[in-house]
C-alpha cells in the first residue's frame, strides 16, 4: 500500500503530449519521492506501448480523438468520451488523487473533466503557441495553467490569464557533451559545419524528399555546397532503406551521414550548427535550450496548424526561419541552408535569440507548482 500522495498525469495520443507528462512526473518524484504517479492515457495512443515499457502504473481508456475533417465520424468520439469519463471518476474514487496534471491531447480530456467535477486540484501544461482544444476546454477548471510560448497567453480566455505562467516545455536536458565530443560520437569532422535534419521520431517523407532533391542537385553540380558542410540526417526508421538506396544512386556522398534514428538526439543537437526540421513544440523547445538555429518546415496537417504558429513565433523572435512546405523544392530549401551556413553572423544572432527564449528548467519549475497543490503532512495545501 502506498501512503504518499497520488498525482495523476493525463495526456497522450502522441509523443508531444505524452513525453511532457513523463518529464513532469520524473521531476516531481525527484522533489517528492513519496509521490505515487499514475498515468491515464488512450488505448489507441503511443502511451499504450511506452508506459508499459517504462514500468509506469497506468490506465488506458477507450477515448479517441476528433477528426476535424470529418464531423460525422467525430460523433463516434462522444460515447467513447462518456465511457472514459465514467471509468476515470470510478478510478479517482479509488485512488483519491491530490492533484491531476493534464498535458493535452484527447487522452487527457476525461481526467481533466473528472478533476473539475470532483474538485481535485488541476494543473494544465500546453506545449504550443496556440493552446490545444483540451487546454481551452479545461482552463476554467484549472488551478494553474503553464504554457511554453508567451503567444499562447493571449489566446486563452481573459478570465483565466491570471492563472497562466510561461514556463517552457519540459524536455530532455541539453547534452553534457562538448561540440567536439558530440561530433566525434557521430564521426563528424571537428571543423565541419553540421546541419542536423530531422522530421521527428518517425521521420518525414516530405522533408526527406526535399532533402534528397537538394543532395541530387549538389551531386549533379547544379547546387553548390560549402566545403565544410555536413548533413547529419535522421530519416526515420521506415524511410531509411529508401533514403540509403537513393544516396547509393547518387554515389553515397561522404558529406551525408544518414541514420534511421538518432537515439542520442541531445548530442546530435550539440554537434550541429543549424537544424532543418518540423516545428513540433518539443523539438523546437530542445532547439531553444541548445541555442540551435533552425530552418523550420511546419507540418501543414498539424492540428489547428499549430506547427506553423510555433514556427512563426520563433521566426519573429529571431531564432529560426520558416520554409513553408507548399511549393518547397530542394533548390529553395538548399538556398536557405547555404545562406545561413555562409554567415557566421546570422548563425550567432539566431543562437543568441534561441537562448533568450530557452527555458531549460521548465520541468523543475512546473513540478514545484504541482507540489504546491499537494496536501502537506500537516493536512493543508
Amino acid at each position: 500500500m502506498h501512503d504518499g500522495p497520488v498525482v495523476v498525469f493525463a495526456g497522450g495520443g502522441t509523443g508531444g503530449h505524452l513525453y511532457p507528462a513523463l518529464a513532469l512526473a520524473d521531476a516531481l518524484r525527484i522533489r517528492r519521492p513519496d509521490v505515487k504517479a499514475v498515468f491515464i492515457g488512450a488505448a489507441q495512443g503511443l502511451e499504450a506501448r511506452v508506459l508499459p515499457e517504462r514500468g509506469e502504473e497506468h490506465h488506458l481508456l477507450p477515448v479517441r480523438g476528433i477528426d476535424r475533417t470529418n464531423p460525422v465520424s467525430s460523433w463516434r468520439a462522444v460515447p467513447a468520451l462518456l465511457a472514459s469519463l465514467y471509468a476515470v471518476t470510478e478510478l479517482f474514487r479509488r485512488l483519491r488523487p491530490e492533484a491531476v496534471v493534464v498535458t493535452g491531447g484527447y487522452a487527457g480530456a476525461p481526467a481533466g473533466l473528472a478533476a473539475g467535477m470532483m474538485d481535485v486540484p488541476l494543473l494544465l501544461q500546453d506545449q504550443n503557441s496556440v493552446p490545444g482544444l483540451v487546454t481551452r476546454a479545461l482552463c476554467r477548471f484549472a488551478d494553474s495553467i503553464h504554457v511554453a510560448f508567451p503567444e499562447a497567453i493571449g489566446r486563452l480566455p481573459k478570465g483565466v490569464r491570471g492563472r497562466v505562467r510561461e514556463s517552457g516545455n519540459p524536455v530532455r536536458a541539453a547534452s553534457g557533451r562538448s561540440r567536439e565530443e558530440a561530433r566525434a560520437l557521430f564521426n563528424l569532422p571537428a571543423d565541419a559545419l553540421v546541419v542536423l535534419v530531422t522530421g521527428g521520431s518517425q521521420g518525414s517523407l516530405d522533408l526527406n524528399a526535399v532533402i534528397a532533391e537538394a543532395i541530387a542537385g549538389v551531386a549533379a553540380g547544379e547546387l553548390t555546397r560549402p566545403e565544410r558542410l555536413r548533413l547529419l540526417w535522421a530519416t526515420g526508421s521506415r524511410h531509411y532503406d529508401h533514403v540509403t538506396a537513393r544516396l547509393g544512386q547518387l554515389g553515397d556522398p561522404a558529406w551525408v551521414h544518414a541514420h534511421a534514428y538518432l537515439e542520442d538526439m541531445p548530442s546530435a543537437q550539440a554537434a550541429a550548427d543549424l537544424a532543418v526540421a518540423r516545428s513540433g513544440a518539443m523539438t523546437t523547445a530542445e532547439f531553444l535550450n541548445q541555442g540551435l538555429p533552425a530552418v523550420l518546415v511546419p507540418l501543414p496537417t498539424s492540428a489547428a496548424n499549430h506547427q506553423a504558429h510555433n514556427a512563426t513565433a520563433l521566426a519573429e523572435a529571431g531564432a529560426a526561419v520558416v520554409a513553408r512546405q507548399a511549393g518547397l523544392t530542394g533548390d529553395r530549401l538548399w538556398a536557405e541552408v547555404v545562406r545561413l551556413a555562409d554567415s557566421d553572423t546570422a548563425l550567432a544572432q539566431m543562437h543568441a535569440a534561441a537562448r533568450a527564449r530557452a527555458r531549460p528548467d521548465a520541468a523543475s519549475e512546473i513540478a514545484t507548482d504541482i507540489e504546491r497543490l499537494l496536501v502537506t503532512p500537516g493536512g493543508a495545501r
